[in-house]
């Protein structure tokens, strides 16, 4: 056997979750010795401890606290609509071929917009306040959830629906025998992206036109050169998507054991 073998053979005996802590440890300890050893910019690349010390500090005063809650809000409230927008739609699309040949070219072209660039159009219509942010996130967490509900229904096969017809079933028994659980995967597939996308929306506005929220932060870090406060922000943010993604996944594999996730 040779070596390579031998080391990836090793490698695969490792738990994935423990060569993922060891290859972030690994990383960190690099960057911070190569910013003691001041090859790195102390101003560009602070070291992940002082990063760490700045996080801290944040949270503490109770300023990355009030940011990350206005996030948040923004987020869920956008979430929320969007996604439940994407559900109405999305699933009779799958469904119902004629309302689906009607909305595919609406989705289509609204899809291929970048949703920031309608804020101001939006703003005009709507003025200023929270209701253009909200809209403009809700839009982004829309087409993914719609898409995937689309995909998810039309994967199922039209055999199952002629057998739950053949045993008597309405339309409504159909759909939450048939329809539903079918597409479960599909549809928590989108959630996942409907999340990321709200989030990244959320920061991007955030950055341009709210005085509160995690993209504010970042952006006011940047103006007065806090830049162990802009990592932190940002390191705050990825520890958003990571989390959102677990909760995801954990609900996933409750909601459909069947079917890996």
């Amino acid at each position: 056997m040779s070596v390579r073998e031998g080391v990836m053979r090793a490698l695969r005996r490792i738990p994935l979750e423990v060569l993922q802590v060891l290859i972030g440890v690994f990383f960190l300890c690099s960057w911070e010795w190569l910013g003691r050893a001041g090859l790195l910019s102390p101003v560009f690349f602070p070291t992940p401890s002082v990063i760490l010390r700045t996080l801290i500090r944040l949270l503490s005063t109770g300023e990355l606290a009030a940011h990350l809650q206005v996030t948040l809000a923004r987020t869920a409230a956008g979430l929320f609509l969007g996604g439940t927008m994407g559900l109405l739609i999305g699933l009779p699309m799958g469904w119902f071929p004629r309302f689906r040949r009607f909305m595919d070219p609406f989705v289509a072209g609204f899809h291929a917009v970048p949703k920031i660039s309608l804020l101001p159009l939006i703003m005009i219509v709507a003025g200023i306040g929270e209701a253009p942010n909200l809209v403009i996130i809700a839009l982004a967490s829309f087409f993914p959830m719609a898409i995937n509900a689309l995909a998810g229904v039309q994967q199922i096969s039209p055999l199952y629906g002629e057998v739950a017809r053949n045993y008597g079933a309405g339309p409504l028994q159909t759909f939450r025998r048939v329809i539903l659980p079918g597409s479960l995967p599909l549809l928590f597939a989108g959630m996942r992206l409907a999340v990321n996308s709200a989030l990244v929306v959320t920061i991007a506005i955030e950055l341009v036109v709210a005085q509160q929220g995690l993209g504010s932060m970042i952006w006011q870090a940047w103006e007065t050169l806090r830049i162990e406060a802009l990592y932190a922000s940002i390191l705050m943010t990825a520890v958003l998507g990571v989390a959102f993604n677990l909760v995801l996944g954990r609900l996933a594999r409750w909601a459909i054991p069947w079917r890996p996730i």
